[in-house]
């Protein structure tokens, strides 16, 4: 409701947010690449970014900020992935910033003061300024609203620093818009490139072909030597370069589940609760202490609440009381405190007055209320608006525009929604004494006001403290033996995180797992990690089975994952062989099927950009050849992605001539921008020193 306490609650995440969102999402993307000597690295250094130390002490706080950011923006409480979100997030716009910073120095690229400026108040603000300033119905820009926020800002010293970082984010986007305007300046499409691309896109294939299936072949009479393991690594090594050093473990998970017990206490503890509730004579206050879940004391839409509460609760009359509801995890105890019809939004206008600037709330009342006796009297709401409100509205006559239940706070909601069209209210909230005009009331709707308890059901320490023991004497029955078999022995699941990274904030099966991806850094292979490790709902004990260095992995590493490539490959070889030999003295496609055993299959209309053959699988090689070659003529073998081909080609469909290679080169243009800009940060990176620590930290 005022824009300068707007500011204050909102404007201390515009750094972090900018950088997260602004810059690292349209260029940086997943590109980060970074090794991690730790033992070399300060206590203090977060990482180095070509040459520039990233401190904790300046680095900790805007992750802090960022998860702020995380959690308004997605709910709930936060996570060890939203955490990891938010570390990675501002890692990257540190990497962002330091790296495009000395591009632009290289380059000269500055925002002049006049460039500044106008992008704050101009005629074509920033897209922050629209964010923030703007009408969230029109999007336009109140100009006068931006400069008295900005004149009044710098007067205080708790939102001056606020809207600096705005202005420095304002500064940095314009870098950007010119870098990206440098390097998209610099691309070009030839008329040659623009016609072939059509043509590419456009000309049709009618061909017939004979395939051998990999599956002919079952894979337990296919035996890989050493030799074939080695070449299919020597022709694909790009695929073994690993970005960033990974590590795998197997860990054995116990459950800390409510047990039946644990269940029927919370059942003996939700009875008792609701006798209790049931004779409460403050509702609101005995919901909000009891309640492991808090439902807003205040009128609700049907939707809101848990489907199979929200069915019950909207048919029943005020006064009413439904539970113990066993629903999900959690026991439901409702109270029906009112219902009525409701309008579904509001259009309203108000005047807020600052009770500081007026000497206390009462003279705020005061004054309230002699401006609702002018407007009865016939004074213009607008005109007393721009003249007495405090509100960014006020340049508008105090309009607010339409809004729905929960966007307002509650003294305010309460107001426009349980007033009539026409009615002037006085009400005080948290930012102040508000006269509100209700403009009108659109549509009608049950709502109900509850008051709501909800109980989860949670272990009990019986429960925790035998499922800990389980886990300790695992153990401590692994520590010097065979995780897997005693696992085994124990009846106990193994379970699999293969190739975590040192940041990342999930793994599979485990909810809260950044203490065990830290320890899992600090170890060596083949070590059982020295502790009992508390996810939300279990204790886990883990086993380093895995540790892959930055850089080529060495066919040793690999081989294993590898082995259902490379028996691909000796299929490939076997059939290709076979198709060689069908193909040898053969005149026609017929033949070589007669040879093999199968049939010639047709298939039309086939362009090069969609190389799928139906009925098998997406075969780039054998569509590719298709295109290059002459109508008529009996193939050579192919080994593909589903198997060995031969194929004869009935000829080809040449599209009409290009009406219009402007927009052709244009479309490619655009493209060929999007992949320069990250191939340009992508550049950067490769050729610049970054050293990551955050596993020590985070």
């Amino acid at each position: 409701m005022g824009l300068m306490t707007f500011l204050r609650n909102r404007a201390g995440y515009i750094l972090i947010g900018a950088i997260g969102f602004a810059i690292v999402a349209f260029l940086v993307g997943d590109a980060i690449n970074v090794g991690k000597p730790f033992w070399a690295a300060s206590q203090k250094v977060v990482g180095t970014i070509d040459g520039e130390e990233i401190n904790i002490d300046q680095f900790g706080p805007k992750v802090e900020q960022s998860a702020a950011q995380f959690k308004q923006q997605y709910g709930g409480s936060g996570n060890a992935q939203m955490q990891a979100m938010a570390v990675d997030n501002v890692w990257q716009g540190e990497v962002a910033n330091v790296l495009l910073g000395k591009e632009y120095s290289r380059l000269g690229l500055t925002v002049s003061s006049d460039e500044l400026s106008d992008l704050i108040q101009g005629s074509n603000p920033s897209p922050l300024i629209v964010q923030y300033f703007g009408n969230p119905q029109t999007g336009q820009v109140d100009r006068a609203q931006v400069l008295n926020t900005f004149k009044q800002g710098y007067k205080d010293a708790k939102v001056r620093p606020q809207l600096q970082a705005l202005e420095a984010e304002i500064e940095r986007q314009a870098l950007q818009q010119k870098y990206s305007k440098l390097i998209n300046n610099s691309i070009y499409v030839s008329t040659l490139e623009a016609n072939d691309e059509y043509t590419n896109r456009n000309k049709i294939a009618n061909f017939k072909y004979v395939a051998l299936d990999f599956a002919s072949l079952p894979d337990a009479t296919i035996k890989p030597t050493d030799a074939d393991y080695s070449e299919y690594y020597d022709n694909n090594k790009k695929r073994f370069e690993n970005p960033t050093e990974t590590r795998s473990l197997q860990y054995v998970s116990f459950s800390v589940n409510p047990t039946k017990e644990d269940t029927a206490a919370v059942k003996t503890q939700i009875d008792k609760l609701a006798g209790d509730f049931k004779s409460a004579t403050n509702d609101s206050l005995f919901s909000v202490v009891n309640s492991d879940v808090k439902v807003p004391y205040a009128y609700l839409n049907k939707g809101k609440l848990d489907a199979a509460v929200d069915s019950v609760v909207f048919n029943l009359p005020a006064g009413s009381f439904y539970g113990p509801k066993l629903s999900g995890n959690s026991y439901k105890l409702v109270k029906v405190v009112d219902t009525r019809f409701s309008p579904d939004s509001v259009k309203a206008s108000h005047i807020l007055l600052n009770p500081t600037q007026l000497g206390g709330v009462d003279k705020a009342l005061k004054m309230a209320d002699s401006l609702k006796a002018l407007i009865q009297k016939g004074a213009s709401f607008a005109t007393l608006a721009l003249q007495y409100s405090t509100d960014g509205s006020k340049d508008k006559g105090g309009e607010l525009g339409t809004f729905a239940r929960g966007q307002m706070v509650a003294e305010f909601e309460n107001a426009a929604f349980n007033g009539s069209p026409g009615d002037l209210k006085v009400v005080t909230s948290q930012f102040g004494v508000h006269l509100i005009k209700i403009e009108k009331q659109i549509g009608s709707s049950k709502v109900v006001k509850l008051a709501y308890i909800e109980k989860n059901l949670a272990p009990s320490n019986k429960t925790k403290d035998a499922a800990y023991k389980k886990a300790s004497i695992f153990l401590n029955e692994v520590k010097d033996g065979d995780f897997a078999g005693v696992a085994q022995k124990k009846g106990y699941t193994v379970a699999v995180a293969d190739k975590i990274t040192p940041t990342q904030g999930f793994a599979p099966g485990l909810d809260n797992p950044r203490q065990l991806i830290r320890d899992a850094y600090e170890a060596k292979k083949g070590e059982i990690l020295d502790q009992v490790y508390q996810m939300d709902n279990s204790f886990v004990v883990a086993h380093l089975t895995d540790v892959r260095p930055k850089g080529s992995l060495s066919l040793d590493l690999v081989k294993k994952e590898i082995e259902p490539m490379v028996r691909i490959a000796v299929k490939g070889k076997l059939l290709k062989e076979k198709m060689d030999k069908a193909l040898s003295g053969s005149g026609n496609l017929t033949q070589v099927a007669q040879k093999i055993g199968k049939s010639v299959l047709p298939i039309e209309n086939m362009v090069l950009a969609n190389p799928v053959i139906p009925g098998a699988a997406q075969e780039n090689k054998l569509v590719g050849t298709v295109f290059g070659s002459q109508p008529g003529k009996l193939s050579k073998s192919i080994v593909g992605e589903g198997g060995v081909y031969a194929f004869v080609v009935d000829g080809f469909a040449n599209p009409a001539p290009l009406a219009n290679t402007y927009k052709q080169k244009e479309a490619m243009m655009q493209l060929n921008a999007q992949r320069s800009l990250g191939a340009a940060f992508q550049a950067l990176q490769d050729k610049s020193d970054i050293k990551d620590n955050r596993v020590k930290f985070y």
